[in-house]
Parts: C-alpha cells; sequence; structure tokens
C-alpha cells in the first residue's frame, strides 16, 4: 500500500522531472552536460595556476553584486558624495560590510589577476592558437586597473583626491596624448564635479559593458582552446600525460578555491574594515606621504628616480616613455615566441622575471619609501 508521503515524493520527483525536460527543450542542458564531461584539465606541477582564472571571475561577480548595492546609496555630488559614503558605513545596517568587501575584492581582484597574467606568461599561453586568449586577458588587466582608479576617488575623502590628482598627472606625462587623456577625465584642468562625473560613468557604465563583452570572449576562447599546456607537458609522451574531467571532477576543486578565497576575503573585511578619511579640499593641502594605490606604485616610484630633464627631453616624459616600451613585450611576445626556437623562449622568461622582479621592487620600494 503506497503511503501519503511516498506519494507526495513521486508527485515531487515527477515535477522535477518535468521542469528539466522543460529547461533542456530550450536551453538543451544535456548538450551542455555532455560538452562540460568532454573538456579535460591537464594534471602536472604548476596546475595550481589554473584556478586563478576561476577566482578572478569570482571576485568580479562580487563587484558586479556589491557596486549594485553602493549604487542604491551612493550620491556623485561634491556635496553628498563623501557624506553618502559616511551615512552608508554607520546608518545602513550592513552597509559597511558590503563597502569593505567591495573594497577589498577590487584590491584582491587586481592582485589575482596580476599572478594569472603571469602564470599564464610563464607556461606560455600566448602562443598559438591562443593568441587572442592572451591579449583579451591583457586588456581585461588593464580594465581592471581602470576600475581600480575611477572608483578610488568616488568616496571623496582627501587621500582618494590627491592620490588622483597623482594619478592625472601621471598620466598627463604619456607621450603624445597623455595632456588630452588627463583633461578629458578631468573635464577641465582641476579636479571637481566633472571629474567625479565622469568618473561615475566609466566606473558603473563604461567599464562593466567593456568586462562583460570581453570576459565572455575570454571565456570563449578558453573553450575553444582548452587550457595551456607547460612545454615539459607537451614533450611527454601521450600515455604519460594525466588528464582530469573538468565535470564535474575540476569544478567541485574550483567551487572549494572560491569558498576558501571568499572566506579570506570575509576575513579581511570582517577584521579590518575599509576605513572613509575626512571630506577632500581641494584648497587643502596634500597628506604627508601621499601616494597612490599600491598597484600603481611600481610607475609613481620609477618616475621619482627618473632626472628632471634627460638631455633635451623632459625626465617624466623619457620616464613615461621607457615604462611603454618596456611593457610592451607582453604585446609582442606571441609574435617573438612561437615554440619554434628554445633561445627565443628563454629570452621570453628572462624578460618576464624581470618585469615581473621590477614591478614587484619598485611597488615594495614605493610602499616603504
Amino acid at each position: 500500500m503506497t503511503t501519503s508521503t511516498g506519494q507526495d515524493a513521486d508527485n515531487v520527483a515527477e515535477k522535477v522531472g518535468g521542469l528539466a525536460q522543460w529547461l533542456d527543450e530550450r536551453l538543451n542542458l544535456q548538450g551542455a552536460l555532455k560538452f562540460a564531461e568532454k573538456k579535460q584539465v591537464p594534471m602536472h606541477k604548476y596546475s595550481v595556476w589554473y584556478y586563478m582564472g576561476g577566482i578572478a571571475l569570482m571576485l568580479m561577480v562580487i563587484q558586479f553584486a556589491s557596486g549594485v548595492l553602493l549604487m542604491v546609496y551612493y550620491i556623485p555630488g561634491l556635496e553628498a558624495a563623501h557624506a553618502s559614503i559616511l551615512r552608508l558605513n554607520s546608518q545602513v545596517d550592513f552597509g559597511w560590510f558590503f563597502r569593505s568587501i567591495h573594497s577589498w575584492g577590487a584590491n584582491l581582484l587586481i592582485a589575482v589577476l596580476g599572478v594569472h597574467l603571469f602564470s599564464a606568461y610563464f607556461m606560455k599561453a600566448y602562443r598559438k592558437p591562443r593568441e587572442f586568449t592572451w591579449y583579451s586577458g591583457l586588456v581585461l588587466m588593464i580594465i581592471a586597473l581602470g576600475f581600480g582608479f575611477t572608483g578610488y576617488l568616488l568616496p571623496w575623502d582627501d587621500v582618494s583626491f590627491f592620490a588622483t590628482k597623482i594619478g592625472l598627472d601621471i598620466a598627463s606625462k604619456m607621450p603624445f596624448v597623455g595632456d588630452q587623456v588627463a583633461v578629458l577625465l578631468r573635464g577641465g584642468h582641476s579636479i571637481g564635479q566633472a571629474t567625479l562625473s565622469r568618473f561615475f560613468v566609466i566606473h558603473v557604465a563604461l567599464l562593466p559593458l567593456l568586462t562583460i563583452g570581453l570576459m565572455g570572449l575570454h571565456l570563449l576562447f578558453v573553450q575553444l582552446h582548452g587550457m595551456s599546456e607547460p612545454a615539459y607537458f607537451q614533450k611527454l609522451e601521450a600515455a604519460k600525460r594525466t588528464y582530469e574531467k573538468f565535470f564535474p571532477n575540476f569544478l567541485l576543486k574550483d567551487l572549494l578555491v572560491w569558498l576558501l578565497a571568499f572566506n579570506g576575503l570575509a576575513a579581511l573585511v570582517t577584521l579590518m574594515p575599509w576605513g572613509l578619511g575626512p571630506e577632500a579640499d581641494p584648497f587643502g593641502a596634500a597628506p604627508l606621504g601621499i601616494k597612490p594605490e599600491w598597484y600603481f606604485l611600481a610607475p609613481f616610484q620609477f618616475l621619482k628616480i627618473v632626472p628632471a630633464q634627460i638631455g633635451p627631453i623632459e625626465g617624466e616624459l623619457m620616464g613615461a616613455l621607457l615604462m611603454i616600451l618596456f611593457c610592451s613585450g607582453l604585446v609582442i611576445v606571441p609574435f617573438f615566441d612561437k615554440g619554434d626556437s628554445a633561445e627565443k623562449a628563454k629570452t621570453a622568461t628572462y624578460y618576464g622575471l624581470v618585469l615581473l622582479l621590477a614591478i614587484v621592487v619598485f611597488t615594495v620600494w614605493g610602499a616603504l619609501s
């Protein structure tokens, strides 16, 4: 005899099965599942770096979600911006928490993207057929820095105001278009309401649209060409190469890493909530030791040691040219190291090591000085 509990369970199972069939007919879920089951992830001593992309994606989702919540209370006006953040921190339930998640998440996102960029570089992920994957990742890194730069001014406190002023002064030193870009971002020759409005629009509209489009392309390229494999792994005999299924094996590990990363972010937010300084005074003196955020410290510190004049060329202009020239290797490397020359591969590796070391040294130097 069938009990009522058993009948209820059968009815629920029937409804769930009907819903799954309805969704499958419209979204081809079975096809997506079969594709995921066929996808394989290489297993080798550098496999841990594959998780960086997933962590970056998770942090990006957190940034979008927390940013939408902050927009409910933020007012992008000179007389109201700082007060709206102060109200969010002190009067809105868990407002301080979500603002800190957004601020700490931005810093962690840039750090994780940097690790992801260089780990992909050293695994030669820029080689054929992954050139577009590499370039889309480079642009996403630049966009993340743009998010950090434009979002830093929005609280309109004294540190963010003067740090933004320094950043725009550095941008103005870029060759050919630096002055025009700085004036366009400021909305004139000084930081004011036009600057705040432009940074707000760029931060909440332009950059998110670019990010969604490029992130979609980046993930598409990863799906088309798979994950890159280190050179030593590619040289192994086919029988000695080890792979695991993306679904469910790697995906479950990825979700565990996401959980650990989110717990780390939550710990930072809880133990060290993001602060808010006094309201910006454009006519006041800059705080002592003012400097840009850590992800812009390397170029800031490099320009500090460049002489004021190098021959007939202004020192800061020459410094900007040298930085552009040095970093352009990241754009050129797919055409230089195609995997057909051991010497070129070593040269590319040495270049990456020097660039990474320079960024770390100048960042630490700038932080300690």
